[in-house]
């Protein structure tokens, strides 16, 4: 069917959100004598804490003398500090307008909280190009689970055969594949070396990829 909807992923596709949160738990596991890798931090992308959390690992690591609801706060308020740093990742910008001006509409589906989202979202001044936002406020089941794409593209007013997907991590690409719905992989300097066997192609960057092009690879 033909192409009528785009569905991006937020952290680590639009902005890198992945290298500052790694290296924001890296700074406090190191404090306490821990060591805290990309590695264990790849457990973690794409989906919600009940993969892996970090601030549940590093208070048993201690013994529970770190409460998990603090260390929590405070490291995503350091990866703040990180991410305020950041410019949106390449080619993002220009492929929104193209893709706004051939009447496209566009959804975030994102495992993350609508506070993070959206507040992010409105600091790039990107918001006003996407007609949905979906987050993990918004479902039962965050990524691999399909749940928070088939709700974009419903609230889009498509069917998961008319949409496409762009995402950076192996468990938004296992949602899109679940979901029924084809997927673009741009990884960032994290994902890339994970496995995105199923997208339905991997691209370097938005900087390779225009709107229209899209459509002809999609139809």
């Amino acid at each position: 069917m033909a192409l009528k909807g785009i569905i991006f992923d937020f952290d680590g596709l639009i902005i890198d959100t992945e290298m500052p949160g790694c290296n924001a738990w890296a700074e406090l596991f190191n404090q306490h004598g821990f060591s805290f890798t990309i590695e264990d931090w790849k457990k973690a992308i794409g989906t919600g804490p009940s993969a892996y959390d970090p601030a549940q690992h590093l208070s048993q690591l201690t013994n529970g003398l770190l409460d998990p609801l603090v260390i929590q706060e405070q490291t995503l308020d350091r990866a703040r500090e990180l991410i305020e740093l950041q410019p949106m990742l390449p080619g993002v910008l220009d492929f929104l307008i193209a893709a706004q001006r051939l009447g496209f509409p566009m959804a975030v589906a994102s495992s993350s909280n609508r506070e993070w989202v959206e507040g992010y979202l409105t600091k790039l001044d990107i918001r006003k190009y996407f007609k949905v936002v979906c987050t993990s406020n918004d479902v039962t089941n965050v990524k691999p689970d399909p749940e928070l794409f088939l709700l974009a593209a419903k609230r889009l007013g498509i069917s998961p055969s008319e949409a496409v997907i762009f995402e950076d991590s192996p468990n938004g690409i296992k949602a899109a594949f679940a979901a029924g719905i084809p997927c673009i992989a741009i990884p960032n300097d994290i994902t890339k070396s994970m496995d995105l066997s199923l997208a339905t192609k991997i691209i370097d960057s938005f900087q390779h990829l225009n709107p229209q092009a899209l459509i002809e690879l999609m139809n």
